[in-house]
C-alpha cells in the first residue's frame, strides 16, 4: 500500500448462495485500482448477489427487467463526511456462466467485474465515450493482473424457461418463473381456440396421372352372334300306293 495515500476500506457482504473472492483474493487489487485512479477515497462496498437480486437492482436503477454481471452505485459525498467511494455489485451466477464460456475461474472473471464496476465508481461510461473505458480496462488487467484481459459480454442469454411478454405500450420485458408458466397457458389457449374456429377444407381429389405412351383405346364390346336356324326337308311319304 501507498503510504502517500489514507487507509482503504473494503466493506464485504454477500447476498448470494454462492462463494465469491474475498479481501485475501482481491484486497491487493482493489487497493491498487484506488492508487491509480482514486487516491482521495477511503472507502468501497463490494456485494455478491444472484440472478434474481441483480435483476431487482437493474430493474429499479436502469429500467431493465433482467440480470446483469455487474452494476455500480457511485456516492455524492457531502463536504466533510467520508469519502466513500460508492457500491459495486456483481452476480455471482452470471460470472459464473461467463467464467465457463470463458474458460476460465470464477475469481478471474470477478476480477475483470471488478475493475469493470470500480471505472464506473470514477466516472467513466463505455455506452457514451468512444471506447476510452474499456481500452483503460484493457490495459489495468494486464498491468494490475498480468493477464490477458477477458472479454465483456454486454449481451445475456436469458434464464432457461423465461419468456418474453409484450405490454400494452408496446414494450418487452423478460418473464420467468409463474409469469412465464401464465404466458404459455395463454399462448395455448389462443392456438386451441383458432383450431377451433378454423374450418375445415375437403382436399380435393386428383386423377391419378398416366405415364408417357399411346393412350389406350376404349374397348369395344363385340357384336351379338346371330344363330343360324336350319330348317329340315318334308321326308318322302312311305305310304303302299303306287301312282
Amino acid at each position: 500500500m501507498n503510504q502517500n495515500h489514507p487507509p482503504f476500506l473494503v466493506d464485504w457482504s454477500s447476498r448470494s448462495k454462492m462463494r465469491g473472492p474475498g479481501e485475501q483474493s482481491l484486497g491487493k487489487l482493489l487497493q491498487s485500482l484506488r492508487d491509480r485512479l482514486a487516491p482521495e477515497s477511503q472507502g468501497v462496498s463490494l456485494t455478491y448477489v444472484d440472478d434474481r437480486g441483480m435483476r431487482k437492482l437493474n430493474r429499479e436503477h436502469r429500467g431493465k427487467n433482467m440480470t446483469t454481471d455487474v452494476l455500480s452505485f457511485p456516492s455524492s459525498v457531502e463536504k466533510g463526511a467520508f469519502p466513500h467511494l460508492g457500491d459495486i455489485v456483481i452476480s455471482l451466477p452470471t460470472a459464473e456462466k461467463m467464467a465457463k464460456k470463458f474458460g476460465v475461474s470464477r475469481r478471474r472473471e470477478v476480477e475483470t467485474l471488478v475493475i469493470h464496476g470500480f471505472l464506473h465508481l470514477c466516472g467513466y461510461d463505455h455506452e457514451k465515450d468512444h471506447g476510452e473505458m474499456m481500452e483503460l480496462q484493457a490495459q489495468l488487467e494486464r498491468e494490475l493482473l498480468e493477464v490477458e484481459p477477458l472479454a465483456m459480454s454486454l449481451k445475456r442469454g436469458r434464464k432457461p424457461g423465461s419468456k418474453v411478454k409484450k405490454l400494452k405500450d408496446g414494450s418487452r420485458v423478460v418473464v420467468t418463473g409463474r409469469a412465464a408458466a401464465a404466458l404459455v397457458r395463454r399462448e395455448r389457449v389462443k392456438k386451441e381456440k383458432k383450431v377451433k374456429v378454423r374450418k375445415t377444407v375437403k382436399p380435393k381429389e386428383v386423377a391419378a396421372k398416366r405415364g408417357p405412351g399411346r393412350p389406350r383405346k376404349e374397348a369395344v364390346a363385340p357384336p351379338p352372334v346371330k344363330r343360324m336356324v336350319r330348317r329340315r326337308k318334308a321326308a318322302p311319304s312311305r305310304s303302299g300306293v303306287i301312282s
